[in-house]
């Protein structure tokens, strides 16, 4: 795996992370749910490392150098 994926893969899974804690930290903050802002982060945390799983599954579909599931680049 090369440099590239890691980026690719660092910024995928970050970007869930903040997005699922974002949207779990707003629900709570309107009564949509009752959580913490500890357990918004530990729940956040799931998605996150299964976009890490599904960027390495990733990498035996499409470029192997890219955390998506895109076809191989033509380059």
């Amino acid at each position: 795996m090369s440099s590239r994926f890691f980026r690719d893969l660092l910024e995928r899974t970050l970007a869930t992370y903040a997005v699922t804690l974002l949207g779990l930290l707003t629900a709570g903050a309107v009564d949509l749910t009752d959580l913490g802002a500890l357990r918004a982060a530990a729940i956040a945390a799931i998605p996150a490392g299964l976009t890490v799983v599904k960027s390495a599954l990733a990498t035996l579909v499409g470029d192997p150098t890219s955390a998506a599931l895109l076809g191989r680049s033509r380059e």
